[in-house]
């Protein structure tokens, strides 16, 4: 992976992130079109840049966590179902599901959903004053939900999105809650993933992996503002017309060009 393909897999994961198209799904179909030769760091590089668009959450949000013990509660409740199930389902995923079909099909059917969400959501008022009011029992369930994201191209912001809005959250919230739930979910997946994977990062990866994250991390914040404004006024119909138009032509891309599942 060269200086130009790190930049351009850190673009597309600072505005996919915090969006409901899944960035896995999409940093799969850049390397796919890429045709990156090192798969396994491709793989590690696409988890590890996520740090950089977890830290622009922080610096947006870090007021949040000063407020009360209760939003650490309700994260580290919501974090557990995708820990416990993405520890034991690590090695099965990266290596049956990391594969431009399987994000295809799911771009489509997470598309669906949302077009779907959108109509549900749509006058809906919220039950809770702020996202860290939702109940115990509440958290745990947009967690296990939560875990649909695991399989690319869902969209971990998609999955939990849909969890908080089921859960009584209305729009707004249910975005918030979803980018601080990516805080810890995604540091766990990117620190597990170093700790599995480190001794095939060499110290001239580490460049990569910086230019990357950093990448990653500028364009989120702006990617979180303009989200949250834009969600407000459109709702998710509008993402979900746009995965199911990617996930087709991909789709077909794929079929056509014999890309393999590997």
């Amino acid at each position: 992976m060269n200086i130009i393909q790190a930049i351009i897999l850190g673009i597309v994961e600072g505005l996919t992130e915090f969006l409901p198209i899944s960035s896995t799904g999409h940093m799969i179909l850049a390397d796919s079109f890429m045709k990156l030769s090192d798969k396994e760091f491709a793989k590690t590089f696409e988890i590890v840049i996520q740090l950089g668009a977890i830290l622009a959450v922080l610096a947006l949000y870090i007021k949040r966590f000063f407020v009360s013990l209760d939003i650490y509660i309700k994260l580290f409740v919501a974090f557990l179902p995708t820990g416990i199930v993405g520890f034991l389902a690590y090695k099965a995923i990266k290596s049956y599901l990391f594969n431009p079909y399987v994000v295809s099909t799911s771009l489509i059917a997470g598309g669906i959903v949302l077009i779907i969400l959108d109509k549900w959501s749509e006058r809906k008022r919220s039950s809770f004053p702020n996202p860290e009011s939702i109940t115990i029992g509440g958290a745990f369930k947009i967690g296990c939900i939560q875990c649909l994201s695991m399989i690319p191209g869902v969209s971990r912001s998609a999955a939990t999105i849909l969890g908080g809005v089921s859960q009584g959250f209305d729009r707004k919230q249910a975005a918030e809650f979803s980018f601080l739930l990516a805080i810890p979910t995604m540091f766990a997946a990117s620190g597990y993933d170093l700790f599995k994977n480190h001794s095939s990062i060499h110290r001239s990866d580490l460049t990569i992996l910086l230019i990357g994250g950093s990448v990653a991390f500028l364009v989120a914040i702006f990617a979180v503002k303009g989200f949250v404004a834009f969600l407000t006024k459109y709702g998710f119909k509008h993402f979900g017309y746009y995965r199911i138009v990617l996930g087709i032509l991909f789709l077909i891309y794929a079929i056509n060009t014999g890309l393999t599942l590997s």
